[in-house]
This record gives C-alpha cells, structure tokens and sequence, in this order.
C-alpha cells in the first residue's frame, strides 16, 4: 500500500505544487534581486491553517537556491522556543553558518554578526512569527542589508497590531501574500497527488479520496493527515483504502494533528496549553498560578498572555467573558 511515506509527511516539499502557481511567481519576482546578489523584499505570508503557507515558502525557496549561487535560507518555527537567542541560534544553524556557534549563552549580538559578515544574500523564513517574544529581534534582521525575511502568520493584522510604533511602521510596508483555504478540487487535486508519489494508486478508491477532502474543507494539513493515518490502518489490514478506513480514522486524524502542533510548542506554550486542557476551564489567576508552579524561570505575564493569545487563534483555547471575569476554556 505504502511506497513512500514521505510524500504523507506534513513537511514533505512535492516536486511540483499544486494550484500555487501566482503565487509562486508572486514570491520569484520580489526575490528576483537576490539573483543579482541584491537583498530581496521583504515579505508577510499569511492565512488560514492548512493554506500551504510554509510550504510555498519552503518551495520557492529551495527553486531559488538551485537556480543562483550566492543565495542561503534558513527556517525556524517560533512556536518551539521563541526566546530571541534560540530564535536566532535555528536560523543560524539553519542557513548553514555558525556550526561553532551555542544555543545558551552565546550573545544576541554575536549570532546576528553571522549574518552582517557574510558575503551571501540569506533569505530568513520566521513561522508563527507574531509569538516571536521580542519584536527587537525582528528589527534587528530586518536592519541587515544582506537579509531578507519570509514572515508566516495566520492573520497580519493582528501581528502588526502587536508591535511598538516604530516597528509596525517598518512591518506594515513590506510586502503582502494573502492564501486562501483550498477549494474542494484543488484539496483533490491535492491529495490525488500525494496518493501518486505515495501509495499504491490502484488499491485506493476515489471514494475515499472525496470523503477526504469533504472533511478536511479546504485544509490540506488536515486532509493528509487523514489520508496518512487511513493508509497506515489499510497498510496493516492488506486491504483498499476505502470509506470505511477513511471514516474511522477522523478521530485519530484530529489527534495526530494536535498531537503534531504540540510537538512544536516550547517548554511555556505546552504548560499553558496543558493546564487549560486538564481544567477544562479555568479563570486567569489559577492558571497563572499552576503555571509558576510547574515551570522553572516563568516568563513575565505580558508574555504569557501573548502565547494564550496564540493558542486563541488557533482554536486550541477559547475565552469565557470580559475583564476580570475572563476564563479560559479548552475546546477539543
């Protein structure tokens, strides 16, 4: 059933993306200077989950780099630590330079000379940007004139309406890519291609591949998880990959992928999420309280609310009233 599980992967980067095509020429043209060792636009991808935000980056990126000498991109997901020094040590290491280079104590501005000294033109991707602890590491990149930033986030308004004047007057300026969620034949698109490079076409039904993409709605992160998940029960089984599969795996579908964000969140972002998950619902002065006593070095309120704000807008929390009466409340 399954001849390469690495096209089922979330962070597997196809050959060819499907149904990305403007955008991918969007992104070429502003990074056309790179190719003339000039330092490229910088630009803010946004959008709803599962709109291949990363992905496109990551596609174009990778294009780029085989195309021109000269040109470097690093990656790092600010969900997994977002502390300034950690930041900057992935994306560092990331972008192949600073092998020698330490995650503790090395200097913020020791790491950010690993830039100015180089000689290439380095293209930085910075995921799930607006939980980025200090806007000052932002500014910091942004002032290098041989760095150019990819900035991911779901929604850029409320990441600009995040930051201190002087930085939103920057950030506001830099160009904009907006994604949509798939639609429904784009997500079969999708999927259809992930069966090709992964599973034995012939022993999964189309039907299946519908009712995929039906529940997904437009999400391919969601739809390949369920389709990864459906394979692995088929694989195991020695059958098709069927409706039936598909239907009693939407549970573990949703699981794996809460199970798969969790992964990426730091030490303080899981404590959080997890004290609301095992309360149910529970008001600020408790959780803040459960959350000092759990974690070593706890980060200051401000931040905290910060990382719950995250965790909002990617409906893993929900908030109860107004003020002083708000609760939290987790809704999975």
């Amino acid at each position: 059933m399954i001849t390469d599980a690495r096209a089922l992967r979330l962070e597997f980067v196809p050959q060819d993306l499907e149904h990305r095509g403007g955008q991918i020429d969007y992104l070429s043209s502003i990074f056309e200077p790179l190719m003339n060792d000039q330092q490229g636009e910088h630009v803010c991808i946004h959008g709803p989950s599962g709109a291949g935000k990363t992905t496109l980056a990551k596609y174009t990126l990778d294009h780029l780099k085989s195309q021109t000498f000269g040109i470097r991109w690093g990656y790092v997901n600010c969900m997994s630590d977002s502390a300034p020094g950690s930041v900057l040590y992935e994306l560092v290491r990331d972008a192949g330079l600073g092998r020698d280079l330490r995650r503790e104590g090395t200097p913020t501005a020791t790491a950010l000379d690993y830039f100015r000294s180089h000689d290439d033109q380095i293209v930085l991707v910075i995921d799930e940007v607006d939980v980025l602890d200090d806007i000052q590491t932002l500014l910091a990149l942004y002032e290098q004139p041989n760095v150019t930033l990819v900035c991911i986030t779901l929604k850029q308004t409320e990441w600009l309406a995040d930051m201190d004047p002087r930085a939103e007057s920057r950030f506001r300026c830099i160009e904009s890519l907006r994604l949509e969620k798939y639609s429904y034949d784009e997500l079969m698109d999708i999927l259809k291609s992930r069966v090709s490079h992964g599973l034995v076409r012939s022993r999964v039904d189309d039907r299946a591949i519908e009712t995929i993409a039906d529940i997904a709605a437009g999400d391919a992160r969601h739809g390949i998880t369920l389709l990864r998940r459906s394979a692995r029960q088929a694989s195991r089984e020695e059958t098709d990959l069927t409706v039936e599969i598909v239907d009693s795996n939407v549970e573990a579908a949703q699981e794996d992928l809460e199970d798969h964000r969790i992964r990426y969140y730091g030490t303080h972002k899981r404590a959080l999420y997890e004290i609301i998950k095992a309360a149910g619902e529970i008001e600020p002065g408790t959780l803040h309280r459960r959350y000092e006593e759990r974690v070593k070095s706890p980060k200051a309120k401000s931040t905290r609310r910060k990382y719950l704000a995250y965790l909002k807008r990617y409906d893993e929390i929900d908030t109860v009233g107004n003020g002083p009466a708000t609760t939290y409340r987790y809704v999975r």
